[in-house]
């Protein structure tokens, strides 16, 4: 298992980002959240498998519909423990 919490930025809000996140997530066995940040970019917190969470992170950047609203992607390695509360994946704020 590994966690991670990724930054998109770019044309990222008000554009059914978290939406269309939720809406891959369903495809991959992971858990997160996704959220507006107020300086404009997505924060993304998700857990899995490593080669679900890599999967899943492939698909929104690459493959999806969102892909051509991220300009800036930044990914970072997270304590399995940041993760532990959540269940399922859901969209905050």
């Amino acid at each position: 298992m590994i966690a991670k919490k990724v930054f998109f930025s770019g044309r990222v809000q008000g554009v059914g980002f978290r939406y269309g996140t939720k809406q891959v997530a369903m495809g991959f066995d992971v858990t997160g959240l996704v959220c507006n940040l107020v300086d404009g970019r997505v924060e993304l917190c998700v857990m899995g498998e490593m080669d679900e969470v890599k999967e899943f992170l492939r698909e929104i950047r690459e493959e999806s519909n969102l892909a051509h609203h991220i300009l800036e992607y930044v990914e970072e390695e997270i304590p399995l423990a940041e993760m532990q509360q959540v269940r399922g994946f859901s969209i905050a704020g």
